[in-house]
């Protein structure tokens, strides 16, 4: 979607729009209308910038309508998301105390594996079996 190369669907990375929200959908699961982008930063911002997002996805509002793309933006660049300012650490000497804050935030609020997904076969992903009538 962003730089327009052809590539298999197992190299690219599923996005979909959830309430104004672009989330990323590396197992293929979510419901509604999906858009493929190559993982990777430049792909990224060259959608962002072409805003093939509001258009593959056929979201309404033409291009005004701003779309959400943080959970997609982390994902695809492998970065947690700031944390909120005011958090309590302090300049001078505590900075163990804000060292320690910042380095547990992220295993509290995505448990999720950061990086190229790589999906592995379950029993769900076999074909039906007929069986005789």
């Amino acid at each position: 979607m962003g730089c327009r190369k052809r590539a298999p669907v197992t190299d690219l990375l599923r996005v979909v729009a959830r309430d104004g929200t672009l989330v990323p959908d590396p197992r293929r699961r979510l419901p509604g209308r999906g858009a493929s982008l190559h993982p990777t930063p430049e792909c990224l911002r060259t959608a962002e910038r072409r805003r093939a997002f509001l258009r593959a996805l056929r979201l309404p509002g033409g291009g005004s309508t701003p779309v959400e793309a943080g959970p997609l933006r982390d994902h695809v660049l492998g970065a947690p998301s700031p944390a909120p300012a005011g958090n309590g650490a302090r300049t001078g000497d505590s900075t163990r105390t804000s060292t320690a804050r910042t380095t547990t935030a992220p295993t509290q609020t995505d448990p999720r594996p950061v990086g190229p997904h790589v999906e592995s076969r379950t029993s769900s992903d076999e074909q039906a079996v007929k069986s005789p009538r």
